[in-house]
């Protein structure tokens, strides 16, 4: 995935900087729309795999999907095999089945250009089961040396969702949890029309 590009030569570095801050820290405002109940999660550029490990200790079967290898290699070290891995990425998920509970895309979207980001609602609207949820965290701020980032807009995504029957459910806006004072974030919270509440 183009969109992985700069990764895997600083996996070493960003895996200690992600397993740094809590799943519950940087999810607080999405907390309230997780499932009650065990179900199947599915965490979209899942990196060394905090958010997924902290998801299956709530119960839930996850399958954590993530294009770089070093990334991967990280998880199952550090989150043992509770987690099923998978080598994939956005838009096609040629390799995911079924549909899900709760689709985790935290700090992903921003690597899809425009068309990629389009293609890749209805691959979300297809996964998201009846009653589900998705939560996407949304990126603005410049762009590293040696990444691929495009600027992301709230509206745009809004559109989209609603372009596949997704209605967004909760929407805030946070500083940057790694206090980058150049960066903030959206956080959205996806379900099927008439689906609102947590």
């Amino acid at each position: 995935m183009a969109g992985a590009t700069g990764y895997g030569q600083a996996a070493g570095v960003l895996a200690r900087r992600y397993e740094a801050v809590a799943f519950e820290d940087v999810h607080r405002a999405a907390l309230a729309w997780l499932p009650a109940r065990p179900g199947r999660v599915i965490d979209i550029g899942a990196g060394t795999g905090r958010d997924a490990a902290a998801l299956a200790a709530r119960g839930h079967a996850v399958t954590a999907v993530e294009p770089t290898a070093e990334f991967r290699v990280a998880g199952r070290s550090l989150h043992g095999a509770t987690i099923q891995w998978l080598d994939d990425s956005l838009p096609e998920l040629r390799s995911v089945r079924g549909v899900f509970d709760l689709v985790l895309l935290s700090a992903v979207w921003m690597h899809l250009d425009r068309a990629e980001r389009r293609a890749a609602m209805a691959r979300i609207s297809d996964l998201s089961a009846p009653g589900g949820r998705s939560i996407l965290t949304l990126r603005h701020g410049p762009v590293p040396p040696g990444r691929r980032m495009f600027d992301v807009t709230v509206a745009e995504t809004v559109e989209s969702a609603g372009s596949q029957g997704l209605k967004v459910v909760h929407h805030s806006e946070s500083a940057d949890i790694l206090s980058r004072p150049d960066v903030r974030w959206s956080c959205l919270v996806l379900a099927r029309d008439g689906e609102v509440t947590p």
